[in-house]
């Protein structure tokens, strides 16, 4: 799992079948410290997630699990939103 910030929001017109319903959002990921960690990517979102907040999220073929019995075509999706960190040194 990594952690990230959502940035924004992603609107599709025209979509795989599959991805009807399912929310798509921009994310940062970020480190530790919260800083940003390479490029912003697009991710399918399964908690609910909103603009703003730091959430966790997974990559590659368990990105879909989330959404069984649907084969969702995804390779990120957000499983969860953070309320709190606590980072020991």
């Amino acid at each position: 799992m990594h952690l990230a910030r959502v940035v924004g929001t992603v609107v599709c017109t025209h979509k795989d079948a599959r991805l009807s319903g399912v929310k798509l959002l921009m994310i940062q990921p970020v480190a530790r410290d919260g800083s940003d960690v390479g490029r912003a990517l697009v991710a399918t979102d399964a908690a609910g997630a909103g603009v703003g907040e730091q959430v966790f999220f997974v990559r590659g073929r368990e990105a879909a699990f989330p959404f069984h019995p649907v084969d969702v075509p995804t390779d990120a999706s957000i499983v969860g939103i953070v309320d709190s960190t606590d980072v020991v040194a």
